[in-house]
């Protein structure tokens, strides 16, 4: 079977297919929560017509998606044990592809159908915590916990917990000054059945509409893009382990910078492994959330930069190295490249200079395997697409009815919109995952506790249940089908 331009074995090609379309059914149903978000205000203030709605907030998805820049992807991937990132492609690697989508696709279907405004960051970042925790105790000589990014993890959960407040907090101060500002009672007024609204105000819904849904492409769709790009790093190393892309320029000057790197660390080097996978094993052990920095570590590295400097001499482009050792060479790529990072991070060495060459180092090399190809992202956003014009009623209704007391109104909608457009942009400048769904519906309460409208506590009891109960249920979740994907996989289908 010929696919991306690779022969493959007809098992295998079947299986990266079925793998991608679950991947992309993972962002289909995320279009029914976060994306039915971005167009609930327009369609329930008859400001756009649904279908005219929920095309242009996929359009908006697209040109978020196309112009991201990838880091919120790869922040997803980080929360996944180093063992299994590196060895994606063995059968325990897709054993955690696939209980990371299987996982999260039920928790998402099942909020959608009881019309509760889940979180899909919450829901990927669950089961990549369920797959991790599986990891460690399944696999000997691993201390229960070390599968997870516990450092990263803490990151994400700041921005997914703090999200909802900022969002709350501001959404109702953003109100108050509107109705300090613009004396305009039709701008307060809850939208009536049938009528569409002033000129003016449809113009400030539709411009918060397509803010909204650019944000969210540029945050949301990038986590289906990561567990893309994993399974296809996985299955066609050949095509996707490297930027084929990269320009013999840049590949030039990123191999100067080896040296300059090289003669940094061999400054620091106490103890050198014997060998390069004592090495490998040294950079991973480090890499993990509770490794430590050993006599071993800076001699690892410099064994690995020796490696990667014999990897691509003579070569030009990443296209002159054989197909069969581009995976090997990500996998060098990969650890000197994090594992010069978290030096950084960490502040392991105090010399300013030295740290500021390992940092440019790590950034430089980090491009080369941290990459998104285009059809990946118009694939992820059609998906995002699709999903909010099949399920997009459900939410629209809970947002504009069932957070108040009273119907939404137009500047309701407007200030809820504006400050989750600017908050997501924040994150994604940051490479962190963020709530559209949290933002959005804590925007809507926090403008109808400002007006005084009144808050219908049952449907708040019933989404903060959704929001509390999301974490500790895809954990589980993610952990039981990992250990039942590992059964099939090895006792099934016999794979290693």
């Amino acid at each position: 079977m010929e696919l991306f331009g690779e022969h493959l074995a007809l098992g295998t090609g079947i299986f990266l297919i079925l793998a991608l379309l679950m991947a992309l059914s993972f962002e289909f149903v995320n279009g029914f929560h976060d994306t039915a978000n971005a167009v609930a205000t327009v369609i329930y203030t008859h400001s756009l017509r649904p279908v005219i709605a929920v095309v242009w907030s996929g359009f908006c998805n697209l040109i978020g998606v196309l112009t991201s820049s990838g880091a919120v992807a790869f922040g997803i991937v980080a929360l996944l044990p180093v063992e299994l990132v590196l060895n994606v492609g063995s059968g325990a690697g897709f054993a955690m592809v696939f209980a990371l989508l299987i996982s999260a696709i039920i928790w998402n279907v099942g909020t959608w159908y009881l019309g509760l405004p889940a979180s899909s960051s919450h829901t990927l970042v669950g089961s990549i915590m369920g797959v991790g925790l599986a990891n460690s105790m399944i696999t000997p000589g691993h201390v229960f916990g070390e599968g997870v990014n516990w450092g990263k993890a803490q990151e994400v959960f700041t921005a997914l917990l703090v999200s909802p407040v900022v969002g709350f907090v501001c959404c109702a101060l953003l109100l108050l000054l509107a109705k300090f500002l613009i004396r305009r009672p039709e701008l307060y007024a809850p939208a009536e059945a049938g009528k569409s609204p002033p000129w003016w105000i449809r113009l400030l819904l539709i411009f918060t509409c397509t803010g909204v849904s650019f944000s969210h492409g540029s945050n949301d769709g990038q986590k289906g893009m990561g567990l893309i790009m994993l399974i296809l790093i996985g299955i066609i190393p050949a095509v996707y382990a490297l930027d084929l892309n990269t320009s013999a320029a840049t590949l030039k000057n990123l191999q100067s910078g080896i040296q300059t790197a090289k003669e940094v660390v061999e400054r620091y080097v106490k103890e050198r492994p014997a060998t390069p996978d004592a090495a490998k094993d040294e950079l991973s052990a480090f890499l993990k959330t509770t490794g430590k920095l050993s006599d071993k570590t800076f001699g690892a590295i410099a064994v690995q930069i020796q490696n990667l400097q014999s990897k691509l001499a003579g070569k030009d482009k990443f296209s002159d190295v054989p197909k069969e050792e581009r995976s090997d060479l990500r996998t060098t790529i990969y650890l000197l490249q994090a594992s010069a990072g978290k030096i950084v991070k960490q502040h392991l060495i105090s010399d300013p200079q030295d740290a500021a060459v390992l940092g440019l180092f790590a950034k430089g090399w980090r491009a080369t395997t941290d990459f998104i190809p285009p059809w990946v992202k118009v694939a992820v956003a059609v998906a995002l697409g699709c999903g909010t014009m099949i399920g997009w009623k459900r939410i629209v209704v809970t947002v504009g009815e069932k957070i108040g007391k009273s119907h939404l109104t137009y500047a309701q909608g407007a200030s809820a919109e504006l400050v989750a457009m600017a908050t997501i942009q924040a994150a994604d400048m940051y490479g962190l995952p963020v709530s559209t769904t949290h933002v959005l519906s804590s925007g809507i309460a926090g403008t109808m506790a400002a007006n005084r409208s009144g808050l219908q506590m049952a449907t708040l009891r019933n989404i903060l249940l959704a929001w509390v109960l999301t974490i500790p249920v895809c954990v589980l979740l993610g952990a039981a089908t990992f250990a039942a994907a590992l059964f099939i996989v090895f006792n099934v289908l016999g794979w290693k």
